[in-house]
Parts: structure tokens; sequence; C-alpha cells
């Protein structure tokens, strides 16, 4: 059993998937079995939630259980955690407040698994943040992509857009209004018939950066359901796009230095899917 107290307006199924992995997990055996009740009421809707309102969430012991995250790192100032697949940054964010008094840092998309790293006191959440806003963070993840790369290696650059009405962005080729400026840089790309696997290094790192910006290079991250390519994904039977956050290291100046010149690394990879024959 999970209780969460709502603090703001919001949804049933995005104050689970926000708070309580588990329940994300199961939300619709909860719904279906009336196994969630609102303000002491059961439900099976996903009802809209105001500030205040007390969420009860019945899971059974498999699903508690069910695990959503692996340890790559811990001492008493970092927590490096291997999120799963399906999992909101916000979601383990909320399992490792309780666990260690964990502080977010950064957040990866929730199909993305991988290296995240978390805070363990307010020294160490200072110097996090200032690492990656200073850009002393190099992060390398690995992606499946649709087509090959005509290069094995290259920098793109582009500019992005946010479009908050449609939980989505827009990159274009020259300056626009309201458009950052990206790089995006790919290396040791290989390709298999109508897909590619590739390294990527980002150079800036913005919202939904990796999947836009290959996406609008011609190379849509396999299975990605926003910016990629319907008919491939629907062929190779993908519903979750192959992002991994592989590799993790930074350059610190002050009391995290210790950790300079060790690399965090996710055990997950970026597989190519079952090709059928």
């Amino acid at each position: 059993m999970k209780k969460i107290i709502c603090d703001g307006k919001t949804t049933l199924r995005d104050l689970v998937d926000n708070n309580y992995a588990q329940g994300s997990f199961a939300f619709s055996r909860l719904l279906r079995d009336r196994d969630i009740r609102v303000n002491g009421e059961k439900t099976g809707r996903n009802l809209p939630l105001n500030a205040g309102d007390e969420v009860t969430v019945y899971t059974t012991p498999k699903e508690e259980a069910r695990a959503f995250y692996g340890i790559v790192f811990e001492d008493e100032n970092v927590f490096v955690a291997d999120k799963y697949a399906g999992v909101n940054s916000e979601a383990l964010f909320c399992a490792l407040r309780e666990r260690c008094g964990a502080r977010f840092i950064h957040r990866l998309d929730r199909n993305t698994c991988g290296a995240m790293i978390f805070a363990k006191n307010e020294a160490a959440e200072i110097e996090l943040l200032a690492a990656f806003r200073e850009r002393r963070v190099k992060k390398i993840y690995e992606a499946v992509c649709f087509h090959p790369f005509q290069k094995r290696a290259d920098i793109l650059t582009a500019y992005l857009k946010k479009d908050a009405a449609a939980a989505r962005v827009k990159v274009f080729s020259e300056p626009q209004s309201g458009a950052e400026k990206i790089v995006t840089e790919y290396f040791d790309a290989e390709s298999r018939g109508d897909l590619s696997r590739v390294k990527v290094r980002l150079h800036s790192g913005k919202t939904h950066q990796i999947r836009a910006h290959l996406a609008f290079a011609g190379h849509p991250v396999a299975g990605d359901e926003k910016y990629g390519d319907e008919a491939l994904n629907k062929k190779y039977k993908l519903k979750r796009h192959i992002l991994v956050a592989k590799r993790l290291s930074f350059s610190f100046s002050g009391r995290l230095s210790y950790l300079n010149g060790k690399e965090f690394v996710s055990s997950f990879s970026a597989e190519y899917p079952n090709i059928e024959k």
C-alpha cells in the first residue's frame, strides 16, 4: 500500500506515475480492480485531482517487489541509479528520497533507461547542479535508430524550440525566435538493414534533444512514438524507444573532486530488436 497526498492540479495517472513506480507499472490492473481510493472512495477511473486530495494505492506484494532501478554507485555524497525504462524520473526520486534523502539533479525521459545521479546532501547538490549548468558533465548515450548513417561519426548542429502545448519540441536548421542552439555528436555508427546502432554525446542538454535531433537528421530512434517512424515501429513491433543513458562522468573542483576520472556505467545497452526473416 502507498499513500500519496496531491500537491496541485493533476490526474490520478500522473500522480501515480510521478510518485510510485510499482503503482505506475500496475496502473491498468489497479483501475480494473478498483484498488485505488481517492479521499477514501474506490475508483476505476483516471480522475482529475486537486491539492490536498489523498490517494491510496493497494498494490499486491508481488507488484510492490517489482524492481525499477539498480545501483551503479553509492557513497556518502551521491547515489547513481540505473533507471529502468517505463519509470518516471520523479518516481525514482521519490523512492530514493525515502531511501537515502536523495536530491533531484537531472532527469531522463520515462522510456529512456540508464544512469542518473542524485545528491545525498546540500553540498553535493550544489556542486552537481553547477557541473550540469556549466557543462562539466560528459553524457554518453546508446541508441538504435532507423536508416543507415552516411558517416560513422559526425557533430550535428540545429535549433530546438519547445512546444509546451503539444508536450514536444521542434527542430530547425536555422535560428528561430525562441529556439535554442543544440549540438549532438554521434559516433561508432553501424548498420543492419533498416537499423543502425550508434553512440551519442550531448554537448547541450535540452528536452528530447537526442530523439528530436536524430529524427530531424533522418534517423529517428527506433520505437519512438513521439518523433519516430510509425510504419517502421509497427514493422518491428516497437512501443518503447531504444535509448540508453550509458555513461556519466564529471569534472569537479570541490568536495566531489575525488570522483574525477570515475565513469558511471549503466548495465543496460541499446540492442537491436528481433529482425523478422
